[in-house]
């Protein structure tokens, strides 16, 4: 997929690095999008690789960027992290129509919509996995050939499920509290239901634990999971996740924490592990 323009609107030093936001149009999604990178120091000396954030419900590119202290990780291992938004935006794109926090905007569940009215802007699956790479691809600062994924909650799910359905695209995948079943808890069921329709059978490419089940080959994948989650039994579900690997012979570390919720203090804990997870895998 070819590039679109960017622009960009800001940089911070930060570590030692740049946090940088930009903004372009996006054909894929028919809007103006934003997206966040973090430059570690290292990328003054040489294109250096990257590490994708899929972010939660409610979420833009900036909460990461804002709260998660990743950054002083990053610029320690010299890691770029991008962070695309989670749904389309603007005047034009649909929302819940009850302005729901877990539909429509902020709720992209990173697939591609096939049902009016979201199937004109919701086709976040192919934004994440075409056409923000093929921009990055332009940066002379990342090596995309080098890449892995990582995100929390619906952010979770997307990380999980994008590199399940594409083997070898990412050398590491990890993920905080993810939404591992979507077909089978509210959340998901609300969303594929609107975006992909009533038959089941198509929500299921983008369900982890149906493609966990059903991968070949090696993979290895980290989660971390707080026990003192409000969401744990009904939305996420890892113990399906984990059956699911352990017949197909997935390498998952499910670590639970005890105590911690599903918020961004449970991230910035452990977010220097993961960190330190994809750099080793990326061989940092």
């Amino acid at each position: 997929m070819q590039a679109t323009n960017y622009q960009q609107v800001s940089s911070t030093v930060c570590f030692g690095g740049e946090q940088l936001r930009y903004k372009h149009y996006s054909s894929v999604l028919n809007c103006e999008m934003h997206f966040s990178v973090y430059l570690p120091p290292q990328a003054k000396d040489g294109p250096v690789p990257l590490l994708y954030w899929l972010s939660g419900l409610t979420c833009t590119d900036e909460n990461f960027v804002q709260k998660a202290g990743a950054q002083q990780y990053a610029a320690k291992t010299g890691l770029a992290i991008v962070t695309p938004d989670t749904s389309p935006r603007g005047e034009n794109v649909p929302d819940d129509p009850q302005a729901a926090y877990d539909f429509g905007l902020g709720a992209g569940f990173y697939v591609n919509a096939t049902q009016s009215p979201w199937s004109e802007h919701y086709q976040m699956y192919t934004y994440v996995m075409e056409e923000l790479p093929a921009i990055l691809s332009t940066m002379a600062t990342l090596d995309c050939d080098r890449t892995s994924i990582t995100g929390h909650s619906m952010g979770g799910h997307g990380a999980l499920m994008c590199a399940l359905r594409n083997p070898g695209k990412f050398v590491s995948v990890s993920a905080f509290a993810p939404i591992t079943a979507p077909c089978q808890c509210p959340w998901g069921r609300k969303a594929f239901s609107n975006y992909l329709g009533l038959d089941e059978g198509a929500w299921r490419l983008y369900d982890s634990t149906v493609l966990a089940a059903q991968y070949e080959g090696k993979l290895s994948v980290l989660i971390d999971q707080g026990d003192a989650d409000n969401f744990l039994g009904e939305q996420l579900m890892p113990h399906l996740f984990e059956a699911a690997c352990t017949e197909s012979g997935i390498d998952l570390k499910l670590r639970i924490r005890p105590g911690y919720d599903h918020g961004f203090m449970f991230i910035a804990t452990f977010i220097e592990e993961h960190i330190n997870y994809h750099a080793n895998a990326l061989g940092l």
